[in-house]
């Protein structure tokens, strides 16, 4: 069992043929997710860009509209966060997660049809809610088959997936805007939001065909008997309890994970801001001196995902790599929020310090995948509904934050220079290396204790292992 064990934190793949059920999982979950994420922030960010390309004079917006419109979205989406987790208990993940990729997109069709930016704002409230499924599902759908040297490597693609369609996305409305503006009698921005709720449905039914669920309840037609069990194998066993009880919520927030987790991800979200409140288009479309056309306005800012996506690859890689020291992004982001920030405030004229400051910070989004990845790491051997309400609670206080936070700090009436934002963004940069650091210390107490109490508990195996070095761990004493 202590062989089984360390080789699962290695994340070695020894066993006959499993080298092959990896590759067959990476085709399979990986392009569903990679794709249904990618269409997610299509869908989500192209507001930004229509914005930018005739959305704001047509449907007549006025002071900070827009950010009115992302706070109700970031409600709808805080609301569906847990929900949508614990609704994979109960409606299987090949089924969930197509059914709300139909309803979003179309309801980002019948975007096309606003007239008025209160009917987007009711629009994206119930988008909101069947978007949620998808980010906080999949990291959840991720813990649950790969291992913990996986999951990093797993987890970065797929968050570099969202990236890859903030970043497309501004060059898919520069393409519309270009060739179909007018098409009809439609605007380039109405069309955008038509075009992506129709790509879209294709992916659905894909997932719903082939999507392979969980390794306890797969039904997958390419993964085969063997494969099946030893997919159920590669991962802890852990005990069940259903979300829905008294005796789980007791359980859920008596434990140091749901409340150090949820934190981090707070904080984490609120660095992320330059980047989720789109500010270079902002900046760029509130300069005082410099014009910009549609076209630079859409394809300048992709920049920022494009070192995003470089950023969340290297991080996740390399921590796979150093075994698992997600924690180390913690202090990266601390010190990049802290840098950009001060630059930016003490040369406010300065247009290639912004550009520079606000492509650099796009590194940060590197914490989406590492501390997701972290998350499912540290909660590997407890309950499997406990991981998945951490995860989702986790994006839930994140977003529950965000929702006043960006019309706080980053209000589009503050463009171009977003003074108290920068103030902000170095306070809480600060707080992400402060926490980081509790929660190492924290969870390394809480790994010394339970192998202390694991090598009490099993005397016979601790002798053993005394003779050999190695370590028991609480995966031991249940198998």
């Amino acid at each position: 069992m202590v062989n089984a064990f360390t080789q699962y934190l290695r994340g070695e793949q020894n066993a006959p043929g499993e080298r092959k059920l990896v590759q067959k999982l990476d085709f399979f979950i990986l392009t569903f997710c990679c794709l249904m994420y990618f269409l997610n922030y299509l869908d989500r960010t192209n507001l930004n860009n229509a914005y930018v390309s005739g959305m704001k004079e047509d449907l007549d917006f006025h002071g900070n509209q827009l950010n009115q419109i992302n706070t109700v979205f970031t409600v709808g989406y805080t609301i569906g966060q847990v929900p949508c987790n614990i609704a994979l208990y109960y409606v299987k993940p090949r089924i969930f997660f197509p059914a709300c990729m139909v309803v979003w997109a179309g309801l980002t069709m019948v975007t096309a049809a606003a007239r008025h930016p209160g009917d987007i704002m009711a629009i994206r409230f119930f988008q909101a809610i069947f978007e949620a499924s998808t980010f906080v599902g999949t990291h959840y759908i991720l813990g649950s088959w790969y291992t913990g040297r996986e999951l990093g490597k797993r987890s970065g693609i797929f968050t570099a997936s969202g990236l890859a369609g903030t970043m497309i996305g501004g060059f898919i409305q520069t393409g519309i805007h270009s060739s179909m503006h007018g098409l009809s009698g439609l605007s380039g921005w109405r069309w955008l939001f038509i075009i992506d709720g129709i790509i879209t449905l294709p992916v659905a039914v894909y997932g719903f065909l082939l999507f392979p669920d969980t390794p306890r309840n797969t039904k997958a037609p390419y993964l085969t008997v063997e494969e099946k069990a030893l997919a159920i194998s590669r991962v802890p066993e852990v005990s069940e309890r259903t979300p829905i009880s008294w005796s789980f919520l007791k359980h859920c927030f008596s434990t140091w994970y749901w409340y150090f987790f949820t934190v981090l991800w707070i904080i984490a979200g609120e660095t992320e801001s330059f980047s989720t409140n789109a500010l270079l288009a902002l900046y760029m479309k509130a300069h005082p001196t410099n014009e910009y056309t549609v076209s630079q306005l859409n394809n300048y800012p992709t920049g920022v995902a494009a070192v995003g996506i470089v950023s969340t690859l290297f991080w996740a890689t390399l921590t796979d790599f150093m075994g698992g020291k997600r924690y180390l992004v913690g202090y990266w982001i601390g010190i990049v929020g802290v840098v950009c920030s001060a630059l930016m405030l003490a040369y406010p004229n300065s247009t290639t310090v912004h550009f520079a400051s606000y492509y650099i910070s796009g590194s940060v989004y590197a914490c989406q995948a590492t501390f997701f990845a972290w998350a499912n790491d540290v909660l590997r051997f407890e309950e499997d509904s406990l991981r998945a309400v951490v995860i989702a609670s986790m994006n839930m206080g994140s977003n529950a934050i965000n929702a006043w936070w960006s019309i706080v700090f980053y209000g589009a009436n503050f463009a171009p220079y977003f003074t108290r934002g920068m103030w902000a963004m170095i306070a809480v940069s600060i707080a992400m290396a402060i926490w980081t650091a509790l929660l190492v210390w924290v969870h390394v107490r809480t790994e010394k204790k339970r192998q202390l109490e694991d090598v009490a508990g099993v005397p016979d195996k601790a002798k053993d292992l005394g003779a050999t070095g190695e370590t028991v761990s609480h995966f031991d004493s249940k198998v």
